[in-house]
Parts: structure tokens; C-alpha cells; sequence
């Protein structure tokens, strides 16, 4: 992701070192963001201390079976705005001045600081003490503010936490009161079984009789090919699938690498086909021209296979669908902005069986035995299940957790909300 905005890179750099982390920015850089103030709010609300840091020493203790697109969400954070306006009128809550990584056993000033605002955020109980030891009740108060920010919870604040422990609360409101408009154009009826993924979440819900079945993590698209906001019905799930390069990718990515490597495509198990459907030797092809893009790039079902075991299909204009990877340990990475714009979905095999059992029966055995045989296999969903893609990066869902994701497309309104995602 070359195309970040180098004057913002160095913005939040020089954020970073005004907070006094410049000691252990270098190691770190590539993962951390900084976001500035991006909108002014109401001054006025009323703040309830009375949260529960019990227990808040993993994902779990955030996450919910409440799906993100729901009416009650909607009230939820409508609360959540009312919370953190009191917030704002009551001053906010401290920067963090760190000079060093802080995590359990570190002693030092900065660690006071931590605690005052993860106490005012509702991470730590109002009972949390002063000590500037970083003790294990801070160790669950941090662990549960990385989870709802949907960070690694290692309790070890690193320069990305750092970053968004010193987003003002100003910001936060505004992240909240921009994205309640975009819950409440989706807070209506979406179907008995329906599919989300939220971009900037990377992450997928599985929703039935508004409950959230399945979670799946997913790989979205790259600054500069952004995965769309779209509605469709999924309509088809092919196992072993063919894979056909868009015209984008054949012109910014294959023809350069045929031009370095004239192997690429036999290597790739990738073959050419003319209009009338006449297979073409890439050795007769003139590379240093973008005459391919003519042709049709099709690549054979098997384990290297860009979609790998399985595309899901959905109408829609921009040619985007959902897919298995060979490349399964991107998956592990915390900022997953990797894709060309479809989505790229971990545990597909799952998914594919939430999706074809109900409908047409298929069981996981089944569905195995199919991928086993290398043959491609196109099955028709008998009832389609709505799919909507969405860019929600602030919401609630209940029990006072708030849940904040970086602006990845700088959709929120400012520019200064972008991250350190886009120089991957």
C-alpha cells in the first residue's frame, strides 16, 4: 500500500514524538496510527461512571451475539453519545505521556496518566487507585480498551495503543454521531438470515433471527482499491472455482510481472483465451504492450488458485465477490488491507455451510469431499441470503461497550483520519 499520504505519515509521526514515544517509535512504526480531531460536538450530556472492568481481560468480554446491524444498536449508541458528551463537558480524559512500552510490572509516572483515562472511558472501575505501578488491574483495563478497538489484547501498550488512547474524546463523539446516521439507514428489516462485513473491522457476522451465528475475520481492499459499500443477495457458492483476472488487475499487476518474469503465467497455472474462446500461448503475446488486456486470464481450480476452495457470488456493478486464500497468514495480522477489493474470508468452509445447509442441505463432509475432487462445482443458493458490505467504525452493542475502528478510506468526514494501515 505505497499510496498513503506522505505529509500525514510524517503528521503522525510527529504526533507520536510530541507525546514523548520517540524511544520506541522505530520498532513499531509500521504498525501504528495517530488520529487528530476530526469533528466539534454538542457540549452537553450526562456521564454514568458505573461501569464493570470485571472479567475484561479478553476479546470475550466485549464481543457480543448482537449483530452491528440491528435497531437496538442504534439505541445503544445513541447512549453511548449521550456518555460521551458528558465526557467532553467534563474536560475529557488525559493524554498519555509515555516514554517507554508500558505493560505489567513497569513503573513509571505515565502509567498514572493510563489509568485516569481508562477509568474515565470505562475500562477500569472509578476504584482503580493512582499507584504508577502497572499492576494487573490496569493489565485487564487495557486488555479490554485494545478489544474494543479490535486491537491484539496483549495488555502492552506499543505506540498503535498509545495512539488511540490519545484520541480526544471530541473525536470519539464524532465518530460515534457520524456513524449512528449509517446505522439508522440499515437499523430496518435486512432478512432472517443475512451476511455483514464491516470494512473498516475486517471482519465478518453471520446473522440468523437477529442473532450473530458466526464471526469471520476478512481481508478487505487497500487504500487505493477500496472494497465498495454495497447490498446484493448471495446467490451462488462455487467450490474449486476457476479464476478469471479482472481487467485491473491484469493491466496494474500481470503484465509487469510478465514482463519480469515471462513464467509467471504457465507457473500460475494461468491460461489465455482469445474472444472466441481459442487458447493463446503467453509466448505470442507482445508483453511490452497492454495487447492482454484483451484476453481472458483464467486460472485453473487448486490449492494456489486466488480464491483457493471457494467463491461466493452476488450481483452487483462492481465486479467484487467473496473468496477463500492461499494465503491464509494474512489473516493473522492485525490490519488486514491487503485485497484488490473483494473479500478475502478466513474459515470460508464454515461459512459455506451456514450458507448451503439450511438451503440446499449440503453438509461440511459433503462439501470437503467436493473441494477433495478438484472438480469446480457451482452450487445455486434455492433461497438467497442478503449480503451488505458497510463502513461502520464506531458503534455499541450494549453493556457500555463502545467499540471504535480506524477511518481505513478517510470516509468520516476529515481528512486527518487515516492510519498507518495505508503504508503497508
Amino acid at each position: 500500500m505505497t499510496g498513503f499520504i506522505k505529509s500525514n505519515r510524517r503528521n503522525v509521526l510527529k504526533s507520536a514524538a510530541a507525546l514523548g514515544t520517540a524511544a520506541f517509535l522505530p520498532s513499531m512504526a509500521k504498525a501504528q496510527s495517530s488520529i487528530g480531531d476530526i469533528l466539534q460536538s454538542p457540549q452537553r450530556g450526562n456521564w454514568d461512571d458505573q461501569f464493570d472492568s470485571a472479567g475484561s481481560s479478553n476479546r470475550a468480554a466485549v464481543d457480543s451475539r448482537l449483530p452491528i446491524l440491528s435497531p437496538p444498536t442504534v439505541s445503544y449508541v445513541e447512549a453511548a453519545i449521550d456518555n460521551y458528551r458528558g465526557i467532553v463537558s467534563n474536560g475529557g480524559w488525559p493524554l498519555v505521556n509515555a516514554t517507554q512500552r508500558l505493560k505489567v510490572g513497569v513503573r513509571d509516572n505515565s502509567v498514572r496518566q493510563l489509568r485516569q483515562r481508562l477509568i474515565i472511558s470505562g475500562d477500569m472501575a472509578r476504584n482503580s487507585g493512582e499507584s504508577t505501578t502497572f499492576d494487573s488491574f490496569l493489565d485487564a483495563g487495557l486488555k479490554r480498551f485494545q478489544a474494543r478497538h479490535g486491537m491484539v489484547a496483549d495488555g502492552v501498550m506499543g505506540n498503535y495503543t498509545l495512539a488511540a488512547l490519545n484520541i480526544d474524546a471530541r473525536t470519539r463523539l464524532g465518530q460515534l454521531e457520524t456513524n449512528l446516521v449509517r446505522l439508522r439507514s440499515m437499523s430496518g428489516f435486512l432478512g432472517d438470515r443475512f451476511v455483514m462485513v464491516n470494512i473498516p473491522g475486517t471482519e465478518l457476522e453471520a446473522v440468523r433471527n437477529g442473532r450473530v451465528e458466526r464471526r469471520h475475520k476478512t481481508i478487505v481492499g487497500r487504500v487505493d482499491r477500496e472494497t465498495p459499500v454495497l447490498s446484493s443477495k448471495i446467490h451462488e457458492v462455487i467450490l474449486n472455482p476457476y479464476w478469471t483476472a479482472p481487467k485491473s488487475i491484469i493491466r496494474k499487476d500481470i503484465i509487469p510481472l510478465m514482463r519480469k518474469d515471462p513464467t509467471y503465467l504457465t507457473r500460475n497455472k494461468i491460461r489465455l483465451f482469445d474472444g472466441s474462446g481459442q487458447e493463446v500461448a503467453p509466448e505470442t503475446v507482445n508483453w511490452s504492450t497492454d495487447e492482454a488486456v484483451a484476453l481472458r486470464f483464467r486460472q485453473d481450480p487448486g490449492k494456489i488458485n486466488a480464491m483457493s476452495s471457494t467463491k461466493i457470488n452476488f450481483h452487483n456493478p462492481h465486479a467484487v465477490y467473496m473468496h477463500d486464500t492461499p494465503q491464509q497468514s494474512l489473516f493473522g495480522k492485525f490490519l488486514r488491507f491487503e485485497s484488490s477489493g473483494c473479500v478475502r474470508i478466513q474459515d470460508i468452509r464454515e461459512l459455506s455451510t451456514w450458507l448451503l445447509s439450511s438451503d440446499s442441505g449440503y453438509t461440511r463432509g459433503q462439501i470437503e469431499q467436493i473441494i477433495k475432487s478438484g472438480e469446480s462445482t457451482p452450487i445455486q443458493m434455492t433461497t438467497p441470503v442478503p449480503v451488505y458490505f458497510v463502513y461502520i467504525s464506531a458503534w455499541s452493542t450494549g453493556d457500555r461497550v463502545v467499540h471504535f475502528r480506524d477511518d481505513i478510506y478517510n470516509r468520516d468526514g476529515v481528512g486527518e483520519l487515516e492510519t498507518a494501515a495505508t503504508a503497508l
